[in-house]
């Protein structure tokens, strides 16, 4: 019997969904279809000669997507995920992390195993080698049990080694965590988490880009990597040597103006020498305790750090501290249901800091999220 889509996906994400099943079509390739179609939907109909007068898309190149676009097996991708119990989403649904809505090669859609919430945007990405040391294993556990413990949720990848003990402190804490995979998720890896896999679908979800039977592959790693990055707050590398993939998420970090923090490691260890030059290069911070990101996070640390839940804080603007980035995106918020990228048009800031203030606006109390990625002011002046 047939999978109904629906079950899977929203109608708007198998639409997107049928776009990344195109090998040719890329996230950013992507992009420039729907700038110049207007939507995901209205491009499924568009012929190859229309389709070649996308920018670096020619005739030949535009036929094969045509052809690709009216072939790919959408059901059998469908029947596939929901055989695994996983969802299928893209960023017109309420789910999509906001922190990838501003990315230039935003996923086309996301498979999710478990699920993404709201308070996942308050998040913290833990990485580091997977081939680490005792001593990086342990920080990786106590960084991200203490982290979780105040609200914030961890962000890694699944692997051997820094990653695994980061979801694990998470857990342990009672927290929440997201693992990022850069395979499909019927592709399980490494196999030996497979138990961890579940208990993380269980506090958060398994998530990845890539179709669902895509085998586990390094050229999908650094890609996988910019996911990480950008939908935290920032990024705490634990142990990384010189070429560690986990540098690649701290420059990713760097690119979407998200903190960048790192772990001191032996200055005669192999192991911590990408750490070490992170900090001797100014690229990191300096961290031995999560108080020192909480200090780093500004106001949203300050509120992760108080023992009281946002409700529980005064519910008046005037008698909160706000800062003129924060007043002026409060002030905005007039009542009116508005997109990030309607207030960041009013502002004249960008849509990343809007977002960042509004996570500080919601952690106060001051303002609310909506379906559809819409923010509106939690209570009267």
């Amino acid at each position: 019997m047939a999978i109904d889509p629906s079950s899977v996906a929203s109608s708007a994400a198998i639409e997107h969904l049928r776009w990344s099943l195109v090998p040719e079509v890329g996230p950013k390739r992507f992009a420039r279809i729907v700038e110049r179609f207007g939507s995901a939907q209205e491009a499924l109909g568009a012929s190859a000669a229309q389709l070649s007068g996308i920018d670096s898309v020619g005739s030949t190149l535009a036929a094969a997507i045509a052809k690709a676009r009216d072939e790919v097996d959408l059901q059998g991708e469908v029947e596939l995920a929901a055989k695994h119990a996983v969802r299928i989403i893209c960023r017109d649904d309420e789910e999509y992390p906001p922190g990838l809505r501003q990315m230039p090669d935003a996923p086309i859609v996301l498979y999710v195993r478990g699920r993404i919430e709201a308070q996942d945007a308050v998040a913290l990405a833990i990485v580091g080698a997977r081939r680490c040391t005792t001593y990086g294993r342990e920080q990786a556990y106590r960084f991200a049990y203490q982290l979780a413990s105040q609200g914030v949720t961890i962000v890694s990848g699944l692997a051997r080694g820094i990653d695994g003990e980061a979801h694990k402190g998470a857990l342990s804490a009672g927290g929440r965590t997201l693992a990022v995979l850069g395979n499909g998720l019927a592709q399980l890896y490494p196999p030996e988490h497979r138990e961890l896999a579940d208990r993380i679908a269980e506090r958060g979800a398994l998530v990845s880009e890539l179709p669902m039977a895509t085998s586990p592959d390094s050229n999908n790693f650094v890609p996988r990597n910019r996911i990480i990055a950008a939908t935290t707050l920032g990024t705490l590398v634990v142990e990384a040597a010189k070429r560690s993939g986990a540098l690649a998420t701290a420059r990713f970090a760097s690119e979407y103006d998200r903190e960048v923090f790192a772990l001191p490691g032996r200055v005669d260890a192999m192991s911590s020498a990408g750490t070490n030059a992170l900090i001797r290069d100014q690229h990191a911070k300096l961290v031995t305790s999560a108080e020192d990101i909480f200090d780093e996070l500004g106001e949203v640390g300050e509120v992760l750090k108080s023992s009281e839940a946002p409700e529980d804080k005064a519910s008046s603007p005037s008698t909160l501290p706000l800062n003129d980035e924060e007043r002026a995106i409060f002030d905005l918020l007039d009542g009116r249901e508005l997109s990030i990228e309607a207030i960041a048009e009013r502002a004249g800031q960008s849509a990343g800091k809007v977002a960042s203030t509004l996570i500080t606006l919601q952690l106060k109390g001051l303002a609310r999220q909506l379906p559809g990625n819409l923010f509106i002011k939690a209570r009267a002046s």
